[in-house]
């Protein structure tokens, strides 16, 4: 199956893989090793320069958008450890980034793949369908049907079944009914006036970090806005190569952002959408420069607590915790050290580092849907390198992350919990020496 490009070519001309970029790779190699698809399979077209010869090759004239291109394609996770890695400074984020709305537009997908990818944006983007949801996810939990599907016939006839199975999330419905305040003051002294992203899934399944995040915050001295009306930044539109519907999104997000001096995320994936606004917008005159401005606004809550100087005094936490590097957030943001000192700077909290901290778990937006074995090949990998340093506790930025994870170490019988550093933190101001207030 394939299909010819409006241009006589794979690539139509809107917005295609730029020649100056794809020219920027040397093939030197040095992303392979970092590189997850290629670290599962050693194939040379699943590694990040393979994928630069297939967008060389789709520029051509007489190419087409084949099969063999798309699938190429669709494997990458978009993790951006190849960003990292690279020496020459190769910018494959924006080349990703601009070839997966190729792949939408000129490749022919089925039915079944296009409902799954409508049927994925109709229900993580939104928050209240999801919360919806829990109530109903917390009885299969009890009944146990949630172990059924993952592990029975019907998650191996489906396997995007057993992944959503797996997924579920271990919410007590009163948790999931709560809100935030819309505005929460500073404490002391107001440093400044910061909009916080409450996101979709964190918002549903993770209420209680934005919680922390506000406390954090608050304490530090940022007056903190939340609107409630700004249910999803994008992010999974923007990754998967859905563009008009994530402008559409990221449109109400800048404009209810415009008044703030910071726009905070505590998602990785949700604060890399959010600076790559400045890209999505390029070719509008109307949103470009209001889209440029928020992106050189948006950081990660760790991000900007790391470059300032602390108020809140830290209280003990005598735990290990092994910290989990987001992918979005360590190579698409690169912010790793943040992070790590804001953790180091509460008393007894000890720090470990799991092995190929480089590759991703999966997760990656709706990948772990898409692409099933994949994702559980690289959350196993995961899994075993995060238990292998002992730790009693997991450190994780981003919710798909850590719903990753937990669906694997349930899969073994292991319950490890999972906390963003900024519970961890505020479990620290709060002095809760046990961190058991900050889940």
């Amino acid at each position: 199956m394939s299909v010819q490009g409006h241009s006589g070519r794979a690539f139509d001309d809107h917005n295609a893989p730029e020649t100056e970029l794809i020219e920027d790779c040397v093939h030197c190699g040095f992303c392979l090793p970092t590189c997850p698809t290629y670290a599962l399979w050693g194939e040379e077209m699943d590694s990040p320069r393979g994928r630069i010869v297939l967008m060389r090759a789709g520029l051509e004239e007489g190419s087409e958008m084949s099969d063999v291109m798309a699938t190429h394609f669709d494997r990458c996770l978009g993790c951006m450890a190849c960003v990292t890695a690279c020496p020459s400074g190769v910018q494959y984020d924006r080349l990703i980034e601009q070839t997966r709305p190729q792949v939408e537009r000129n490749y022919p997908r089925t039915r079944s793949e296009r409902l799954g990818r409508r049927a994925s944006f109709a229900l993580f983007t939104h928050p209240n369908r999801l919360r919806a949801l829990i109530p109903m996810l917390a009885l299969a939990r009890r009944l146990r049907l949630d172990r059924a599907v993952a592990e029975g016939p019907l998650g191996r006839r489906w396997p995007r079944l057993a992944t959503l199975a797996s997924l579920a999330p271990d919410v007590r419905p009163r948790e999931a009914i709560s809100r935030l305040d819309e505005c929460t003051p500073a404490a002391g002294e107001r440093r400044g006036r910061v909009g916080l992203l409450q996101g979709c899934v964190q918002r549903a399944f993770f209420g209680a970090t934005n919680a922390a995040t506000a406390r954090v915050l608050s304490a530090e001295g940022f007056e903190v806005v939340a609107p409630a009306s700004v249910r999803c930044c994008g992010a999974l539109m923007l990754h998967t190569g859905y563009e008009d519907e994530a402008r559409s999104l990221a449109r109400r997000a800048i404009e209810a952002f415009e008044s703030c001096d910071y726009v905070i995320t505590n998602a990785a994936g949700c604060g890399s959408a959010m600076k790559d606004y400045k890209h999505l917008f390029v070719d509008d005159p109307e949103w470009s420069e209001r889209a440029s401005a928020l992106s050189d606004r948006a950081c990660d809550v760790t991000e900007l607590l790391g470059s300032i100087q602390p108020r809140a005094k830290r209280h003990p936490i005598a735990l290990t915790v092994a910290y989990h590097d987001a992918c979005h957030l360590a190579h698409a943001q690169d912010v790793r050290a943040q992070p790590r000192a804001l953790l180091g700077a509460i008393p007894e909290l000890e720090i470990m580092e799991p092995a190929e901290w480089e590759l991703c778990c999966g997760s990656a937006g709706i990948y772990n849907l898409l692409q099933p074995e994949a994702a559980r090949q690289l959350a196993e990998r995961k899994v075993d390198n995060l238990l292998a340093t002992g730790a009693e506790a997991i450190a994780s930025g981003n919710p798909g992350c850590s719903l990753q994870i937990a669906g694997r170490l349930r899969s073994r019988g292991r319950e490890l919990p999972i906390w963003h550093p900024i519970q961890l933190l505020d479990a620290s101001l709060r002095g809760d020496g046990s961190a058991g207030g900050s889940t």
